[in-house]
């Protein structure tokens, strides 16, 4: 053989999966007919009312009312999970016990139900007559058609994320690492303090924005608990429906576009702070 024959092409790359031009067409293309596209469509369509439109429509109490709950309900529900999915996790990983599979089973009810299902469930069970809502009642802790029930709606479907978002992380952490400290002499404290939360952070912060995200865009769970009430239980998806209903699509682009630009920043700083968590490991 030819030394010539011998010698690559300098631009040649030696991969498993070959067609490395062809791939990278049909990603690109699926990635701009499915995402692009609709993102830019969303980004012109408001410009339609001109910018002082714009502006006049953001800054109606309304509107402004229904993203305060939207982003203010995401935000405590994923904060919840983020605690309460952490000992969820903890437990469906480090112990055994009768109906631990039933149990594991239960986290992913919230993706198996259609929206409108939970959203209903929800509803009847903290409604004033309801298995849950008659005794928080007489507590003069009122959930259904109130933004508390927007909170609840929000954690319900939020929960999964954090979950299994965690599960693998605990089941890969080594508990080796917990016996040392143990051997050293630190408490459990100090073990959870100083061993397992800061490795368990990042996937922590992974799916509480996961959480937060899928939270922000829910509609079919929460409009049947939240009563829908202009500028007290109206989540700003409702509010893009109804100026859908209107034929005002600059308007509902317009909500729609600051709803992408805030999720954008929040999910940006956090995976900003994932990154600094994980650092800092």
């Amino acid at each position: 053989m030819s030394a010539q024959a011998t010698v690559l092409h300098p631009f040649k790359r030696n991969s498993v999966l070959p067609g490395f031009g062809l791939s990278l067409g049909i990603a690109l293309f699926y990635l701009s007919f499915v995402v692009l596209i609709p993102l830019i469509a969303l980004l012109i369509r408001p410009w339609e009312i001109g910018f002082a439109g714009f502006w006049h429509l953001l800054t109606d109490a309304r509107v402004l009312a229904s993203l305060k709950l939207s982003f203010g309900a995401a935000l405590i529900g994923a904060g919840i999970n983020a605690v309460f999915g952490l000992i969820v996790a903890w437990v469906l990983t480090r112990y055994a016990f009768p109906g631990k599979r039933l149990l594991d089973a239960l986290v992913d009810l919230p993706f198996a139900l259609p929206t409108a299902v939970a959203g209903i469930a929800l509803s009847a069970l903290y409604a004033p007559q309801g298995w849950l809502g008659k005794p928080l009642a007489e507590l003069g802790l009122k959930v259904s058609y109130t933004p508390l029930g927007v909170v609840v709606a929000l954690t319900f479907i939020g929960l999964p994320f954090v979950v299994r978002t965690l599960q693998p992380v605990l089941a890969d952490l080594s508990q080796e690492a917990e016996e040392a400290a143990a051997t050293l002499g630190a408490s459990r404290l100090q073990t959870m303090a100083r061993v397992i939360f800061p490795a368990l952070t990042p996937a922590l912060i992974t799916g509480a924005t996961l959480a937060f995200a899928r939270a922000v865009g829910e509609y079919g769970s929460v409009i049947f608990i939240a009563g829908n009430l202009p500028a007290v239980s109206e989540i700003a998806p409702l509010l893009i429906v109804i100026k859908l209903e209107q034929y005002d699509y600059a308007g509902a682009a317009a909500i729609g576009v600051v709803m992408l630009a805030a999720s954008f920043a929040i999910v940006l700083a956090l995976n900003l702070l994932q990154n600094w968590a994980a650092k800092r490991q």
